[in-house]
C-alpha cells in the first residue's frame, strides 16, 4: 500500500489544500493529512478545531476518490511523523517560486534524515496560487469575502471567530 503525507498546518484548510488533496489521492492508497501542531505560528485555530475542519472537508473527498484520507496532528520532524503513518511519500503544494526555495531547502534536509522517503511536488491550481491562510484570515477579519477561498462551512467559523455575521 502506497501511503502519501500531505503535512501543513491548515490553518484553515483553503480551496488551495483541497485542490491538492484531491490531486494527491491519485497518486496513493491512503492520504495522511498531517496538522502540524506549530505554536511558533500562534494559529487561530486550536489544533482540535483544524482537525474538526479538515475532517469534515475530506469525508466527500474520500467518497469521491475512493481513497482513505485521514487526519494525523503531529509535533514532531516530519520525517519522524511520514514514519509514524508509514508513508513513503511526502506531497508539498506550490503555489510560487518563492515556496520553492523553502521547500527545496526541506527536501535536502529530510533526504539526509532519511532517502527513502520522497517527496513530490503538486503545482497549485492557477485560480488557487494566490490562496494562502494567513491572507484570507486577514480578508476574514477585515470583513472582506473569503468565499471563494474557502468553503462554506470554513467561512460559517471565520465569520464566527471574527465574531462577523453573514
Amino acid at each position: 500500500m502506497r501511503i502519501g503525507l500531505y503535512p501543513g498546518t491548515f490553518d484553515p484548510i483553503t480551496m488551495g489544500h483541497i485542490d491538492i488533496i484531491r490531486r494527491a489521492s491519485a497518486l496513493v492508497d491512503r492520504l495522511v493529512i498531517g496538522v502540524a501542531i506549530n505554536r511558533d505560528k500562534g494559529p487561530l485555530f486550536s489544533l482540535e478545531e483544524r482537525v474538526a475542519m479538515i475532517e469534515a472537508e475530506c469525508v466527500s473527498l474520500s467518497e469521491q476518490t475512493g481513497i482513505e484520507i485521514v487526519v494525523h496532528p503531529f509535533e514532531n520532524l516530519l520525517i519522524d511523523c511520514a514514519h509514524d503513518v508509514g508513508a513513503t511519500l511526502i506531497v508539498r503544494g506550490l503555489r510560487a517560486v518563492a515556496d520553492f526555495e523553502y521547500e527545496f531547502q526541506m527536501v535536502g534536509m529530510n533526504r539526509a534524515l532519511d532517502d527513502s522517503v520522497e517527496t513530490v511536488f503538486l503545482m497549485a491550481e492557477a485560480r488557487h496560487q494566490a490562496i494562502a491562510s494567513k491572507l484570507v484570515k486577514e480578508i476574514a477579519r477585515l470583513g472582506g469575502d473569503v468565499s471563494k477561498f474557502v468553503t462554506a462551512p470554513v467561512q460559517r467559523e471565520l465569520l464566527a471567530r471574527f465574531n462577523r455575521q453573514k
